[in-house]
């Protein structure tokens, strides 16, 4: 490396140079003697001058007019005066030749005596970079000593080996500088490979920096040079580094701080600062003449001198040419024919040089003040290189003087940065656990961009990226689908998955959700695909209880399947190997579904290796908002929640992006860009739009002369703009061709994202041409093609709304409505439904213009069938506002008219607000069909939805007050108290009903096919389980009536659960084992029987806590529990499935003798489980039994801290009793009981037993801690009956009552 790229200071040693007449060099024929001699010796001589050299100093004799007269002229000895009094008037720190003294020398008066300074001058240097072809070079180097501003160099007494440690190899251009020699004169020969174009650049950006810093030195210590040349350059390096020193300083001035003026007076600082800058103007010109020979590879000054002319006439003619702006027209200036200064170079470097070259020309718009400003600029572009060197042709864009900039720029946030790769390396290096950041910020800051800078570093290790965005006015229901499906629909098309790394994915998915889980695969089509099977429906029962609507209601739980079925979708994604980052823009648009899929993920004990990361405007986000609200539950169930917050960009990331935008070197755009972010506030997105106006107002333009962009900075200082960058934007906007604002006006109404055969069905004729449309909307940064397809999608959302913003807004409805009717009547019924929401959200913006009922009525139908597709997308926040809408269009019409219409709307309604939540619109909602529904028939399905909603919602007494209004309109009368008579008398006829039914006969029963029975069995379920909790004496008659009417009218999927809850009351109410066993085992056979699978985990529930427990060991019952959770959870009923794992919990620890130290980690991930499922009845039951095993164990640790901040026991216990929770409250005396009878605390053994018989079980079905807890009610009663006090007759008659 370094024979190839020694072309500079070579062995140069004692060789004079004389100037022809051409002003070339050419070798001196005079001897030169040895440099060690003891006298001095001429090393050159011309007409003017002498230089002679003895030993480490030399002397500068100036002659008379003619050659050999030793007296020379007056301003010559002004000039060796005034070098000497320059040398000693510059610090040390400035790189020049230093002046010993003036004096006499060999007959001449006035001779200057300086020392030897070391190096090559800049143009000898030049000459033999030049010297090279392309290939292997031959040139001969006849060396010799420089060090005169005409010809002198020196000898630079260095080791070549010392000079080979010390400087770098791609620094080393001239190679092995001022190795001694002793020849006084000699040439060599020297083969070596021309460096490639980069290197040699590289090479002469270091020189170019060193000759800035000397210049930069001199202005700092108050001299300018006034004859900076290439011939007055010596290079020499130092420490790795190019050192540039001057060597003739005979025209150098002085200029001081406290120069007067020209009155004698003290110079103003004003006058002063005006003054330095126009002394120092001749100095950067001749920087830039000496820089463009660098570079350029001029050999004389003549030539550049050239260049700078032209250069200067057309400049000035660009400007003059250029015409003055008229409102609405696009300013364009004339293109003059490009010149050859900065031909061949990087436009960044050409555009340093040319403004040098034009430093005092009015017609440049910001010129260079300091030579420090130079030479920060050549080493910024030293250091980036690849970034700067990018362009060295002009481009189509620039010739016409059009600004192209991409929307995806990232600049500064090193500190943001630097947590999204802790939190990267976090998820790699430990993943336990699910981890979230929230990026926030206003919007424009840049928030996606961010986010997208851990895209390649996560794909480059493997790891997966996922990213969706949330829209103002579409569906937010469905971005986590689409998101994933876009993500599978990726790994299909584009094949980035080799075989070992699809096949593992596959199994885990399958491992995680099955293999027929068609709930999920319908909203993800390509997780099909990915899956390479048709995935086999499964086959539900026929004879489900189906109301009305023909949805079957027998798991209300819809939403929670399908948010589990998401977070097990996440979690099979994710693994060690294969990091999963998921990031969601826009999140306070975000719906609460998918905020409670979130919330889920990131408390899953399941998921590890997952990143979620969130982007929101903080601006739109209050302390109230519903993200705020899921953020603050993630931190109070122990989530740590990382903030990034990310605000304007700061002055000098401004002006690297103006930089990089135009080519040209920061210290030329920073007036500019200082006037940009003054304007703009640092928003990125804002002041990219602001310098695309700029350039479109003709403010910025391209200048071929000096092939650079320049600008008026004065008119960009006093320009006026909105300080909303939406404004802006739409004002930008409007200066655009009508037909294209048409496009555009058009474009906002379809959609965030929307095909190009959507747009071409909504408009006219002559309203806008498509192609010139899009290719203009994309050009300018409007729209995105979305991988080269037809799709496009906005680059923004507030470029949506400031196209929006372009339809006044007295029109917007009439637009809205026009559109979706132009669409509606361009489409056929195939057509349609591929853009029904389009159509419909367009008309719903217009609904107020309709006058027609019948138009009403037609928007009405579309909404309800909008309402349904969303439900069969589980967009259930989407339909809900569809079907409302529909609704309410037809309020004003009498109730009879379009009646099948206005019920199939309250129907589907009333299933979406259940589904979302919205249980007190919901119950708001019903009131009126319930009320003027024509039969009872048309309100079943709005009872259902209202009597799940009422339970939801904790109202459970008029829940169960509703239910026997409806059961008693089905003729199944319910009182609301049992009496003890009516609770014999209801028992002896169930057993003699049962009785002598055989297990055949049960399961032979008849599939009931009276509806109104159908809808009985229904609500009786329903009724069964708000009872089991706000009502527990009513638990009993139900199951009698649920089985009596199987056995009567028929089985449908519920009976087998109606079987089981008999059966638990067999055994627990009257002791009868063998019959409560042998109900269950029907209860089982019969569902299997009927492939009422959805049941499995309420049967388990019953049978294997309630039923088995007096028949077979505990143990056996284990493992029945997890699988019971694993159906329930897929299918959606985690009420039942969280049930299931609390069972397993309960078991263990009450009868089957389980390990604490592995239990407890099973017991804290079910805990977490059972919150993250919204289920906090049984997640109390769960952290009850986390503490009993704390308790068992001995660990001083409060187990409720760990789920709640700030709750204890005894919070828990309070709470539970205001709000009526007596199982808890029966639970928790149930736990302390136990533990302190264990611990030998018997008093207060004594004291739970006594507080438990408040919170009676009734005749519910007992389960295993009941079971022992009777036990050592027994036991404790008989502990202190022995202690034979006043109570002792009380204590025993308890303890033979737990014989009994």
């Amino acid at each position: 490396m370094m024979d190839q790229l020694s072309l500079g200071l070579t062995n140069l040693e004692g060789l004079s140079f004389r100037r022809d007449g051409n002003g070339e060099d050419t070798p001196a024929t005079e001897e030169i003697t040895n440099p060690q001699s003891t006298s001095p010796r001429l090393v050159h001589q011309s007409s003017r001058t002498s230089i002679y050299r003895f030993q480490d100093k030399g002397i500068k004799v100036r002659l008379g007019g003619n050659l050999g007269d030793p007296q020379p002229q007056q301003w010559q000895v002004d000039r060796l005066s005034n070098e000497q009094t320059i040398s000693r008037y510059l610090p040390l720190s400035c790189k020049r030749r230093e002046v010993l003294n003036i004096g006499p020398f060999d007959g001449h008066p006035v001779a200057l005596y300086f020392k030897w300074a070391n190096g090559i001058t800049l143009k000898e240097w030049m000459r033999k970079v030049q010297g090279g072809t392309p290939g292997v070079a031959s040139f001969t180097v006849t060396q010799r000593n420089y060090n005169e501003t005409s010809h002198i160099q020196q000898n630079h007494s260095r080791s070549s080996s010392h000079n080979e440690s010390a400087i770098d190899s791609n620094l080393l251009y001239f190679g092995n500088i001022g190795h001694t020699t002793n020849s006084a004169l000699y040439t060599s020969t020297i083969k070596t490979p021309t460096p490639r174009a980069t290197d040699d650049l590289n090479v002469r950006l270091r020189a170019a920096m060193a000759i800035a810093k000397t210049l930069s030195d001199f202005h700092d210590a108050g001299v300018v040079i006034n004859n900076l040349t290439t011939e007055n350059v010596v290079l020499d390096t130092f420490e790795g580094d190019y050192v540039a020193t001057f060597i003739d300083l005979s025209e150098a001035a002085i200029f001081r701080n406290d120069a007067p003026d020209n009155q004698g007076g003290q110079k103003s600082v004003d006058d002063m600062a005006a003054f330095e800058k126009q002394i120092k103007q001749e100095d950067l010109r001749s920087l830039g003449t000496v820089l463009n020979q660098l570079f350029r590879g001029f050999q004389d000054d003549s030539a550049s001198q050239s260049v700078v002319r032209d250069n200067t006439d057309v400049f000035a003619c660009d400007r003059t040419d250029t015409p003055s702006k008229t409102e609405g027209e696009d300013v364009r200036r004339k293109r003059s024919k490009p010149t050859n200064a900065s031909e061949g170079l990087p436009i960044y470097l050409g555009s340093l040089i040319s403004t040098l070259l034009l430093t005092d020309s009015p017609a440049s718009a910001v010129n260079y003040e300091s030579a420090k400003d130079v030479y920060l600029d050549l080493k910024t572009m030293l250091e980036n290189k690849s970034r700067c060197f990018r362009k060295t042709d002009l481009d189509e864009c620039m010739v016409e003087s059009r600004l192209k900039l991409n929307t995806d720029l990232f600049y500064g946030r090193r500190v943001q940065i630097s947590m999204l790769m802790h939190l990267l390396n976090s998820v790699f290096m430990r993943g336990n656990q699910p981890s979230i950041a929230t990026i926030s910020g206003h919007p424009g800051t840049g928030k996606s961009t961010l986010a997208s800078q851990i895209k390649k570093p996560i794909q480059d290790r493997d790891g997966f990226f996922i990213e969706g965005k949330f829209h103002k006015s579409s569906c937010p229901d469905t971005v986590l689908s689409k998101a994933l499906n876009s993500f599978f629909g990726s790994i299909i098309v584009k094949g980035s998955f080799s075989g070992n790394m699809l096949m593992p994915l596959r199994w885990r998915i399958h491992d995680a959700i099955g293999s027929g889980n068609n709930l999920l695969m319908d909203v993800i089509p390509n997780l099909r695909k990915l899956m390479a099977e048709e995935t086999s429906t499964v086959q539900t029962s026929s004879n489900g209880c189906t109301l009305r609507s023909g949805r079957s209601h027998a798991i209300p739980t819809s939403s929670h399947r399908l948010k589990f079925m998401f977070c097990k979708l996440i979690g099979a994604i994710a693994c060690k190997a294969h990091p999963l980052i998921l990031f969601l823009d826009d999140l306070q648009w975000a719906d609460e579904i998918t905020l409670d899929v979130i919330r889920m993920i990131l408390t899953d004990p399941d998921v590890t290796h997952f990143l979620l990361l969130g982007a929101y405007r903080d601006n739109e986000v209050s302390l109230s908002h519903p993200l705020t609200e899921k953020l603050n539950y993630l931190k109070e169930h122990g989530k740590d929640v990382v903030p990034i917050n990310i605000g304007p960009l700061e002055k000098e990331c401004v002006n690297t992006l103006v930089s990089e935008a135009l080519c040209l070197p920061p210290n030329l755009c920073r007036p500019l860009s200082n006037a940009i972010h003054t304007k703009t506030g640092g928003i990125i997105m804002f002041l990219l739009r602001f310098l695309k106006s700029l350039n479109d107002e003709g403010l910025l333009w391209f200048s071929l002369s000096s092939q650079r962009w320049e600008f008026d900075l004065k008119k960009i200082r006093v320009k006026e703009i909105s300080a909303d960058v939406v404004q802006h934007m739409t004002l930008n906007m409007t200066r655009l061709d009508k037909n294209i604002q048409m496009g555009l006006k058009t474009a906002a109404c379809v959609g965030s994202n929307f095909d190009a055969e959507i747009l071409q069905k909504t408009k006219k004729d002559d309203d806008f041409d498509m192609k010139t449309l899009l290719e203009k909307c994309v050009e300018d940064g409007y729209l995105i093609r979305i991988d080269g397809s037809q799709q496009f999608a906005w680059a923004h959302d507030q470029v949506h709304q400031a196209a929006y913003e372009l339809i006044p807004i007295e029109k917007r409805e009439l637009f809205h409505l026009l559109l979706g009717s132009r669409l509606l009547m361009k489409s056929s019924s195939s057509e349609l439904a591929n853009m029904l929401f389009c159509v419909v959200d367009n008309m719903n913006r217009g609904v107020n213009l309709l006058e027609s009922d019948d138009q009403k009525h037609e928007l009405a139908f579309l909404n309800l069938r909008a309402g349904e597709s969303a439900l069969s997308y589980s967009a259930f926040h989407t339909a809900s506002r569809y079907l409302i809408t529909g609704l309410s269009l037809l309020e004003h019409d009498s109730w009879e008219k379009n009646y099948s219409l206005r019920m199939r709307l309250y129907d589907a309604a009333s299933e979406a607000l259940y589904v979302t939540g919205d249980f007190s619109r919901l119950i708001s909602l019903v009131q009126k069909p319930l009320k003027l529904a024509i039969c009872f028939d048309d309100k079943l399905n709005l009872y259902n939805n209202l009597v799940r909603s009422l339970a939801a919602s904790g109202q459970m007494d008029e829940g169960i007050a509703t239910c026997l209004r409806v059961l008693a309109q089905l003729g199944e009368v319910i009182p609301s108290t049992i009496s003890l008579e009516s609770y014999h008398t209801e028992t002896v006829r169930i057993k003699t009903m049962m009785q002598g039914m055989s297990d055949d006969q049960l399961l032979s029963l008849p599939v009931i096919t009276d509806t109104c029975k159908m809808a009985a069995m229904q609500f009786l379920n329903h009724l069964l389980y708000q009872a089991y909790f706000a009502k527990p004496e009513l638990s009993p008659f139900i199951s009698f009536r649920m089985v009596e009417m199987s056995i009567e009218y028929g089985v449908c999927n519920i009976t087998p659960f109606a079987f089981s809850v008999y059966g638990a009351f067999l055994v627990s109410a009257i002791n009868d084992n063998e019959g409560g066993y042998r109900m269950g085992r029907v209860a089982m056979e019969l569902m299997k029987k009927m492939n009422a699978i959805e049941i499995i985990p309420r049967l388990s529930i019953v049978i294997y806590s309630m039923i088995n427990i007096w028949k077979e060991p505990f143990q056996a019952s284990l493992s029945k529990h997890l699988e019971a959770f694993d159906i329930g959870a897929h299918r959606g009923d985690m009420e039942f499935a969280i049930s299931s794992l609390f069972q397993y919990v309960n078991m263990s620890i009450y009868g089957c003798g389980e390990n604490f130290d592995g239990l407890i980690k099973h017991i804290q991930a079910y805990s977490k489980r059972a919150l993250q499922s919204q289920q906090h009845v049984v997640g109390t039951y769960l952290i009850a039994a986390h503490q009993q095993a704390f308790d068992f164990m001995g660990v001083e640790e409060n187990a409720y801290s760990l789920y709640f901040v700030g709750m204890t026991e005894d919070s828990c216990f309070d709470t539970a009793y205001r709000n009526n929770q007596l199982s808890i409250c029966r639970y928790i005396c149930q736990k302390r009981k136990y533990v302190a009878f264990w611990t030998g605390d018997m008093d207060v053994a004594a004291k739970m037993y006594e507080l438990s018989k408040r919170f009676p079980l009734g005749s519910n079905g007992k389960i295993v801690s009941d079971l022992v807890a009777t036990f050592i009610d027994g036991l404790i009663a008989f502990y202190f009956a022995r202690k034979h006090r006043s109570d002792e007759a009380k204590w025993k008659a308890i303890g033979e009552d737990v014989m009994v």
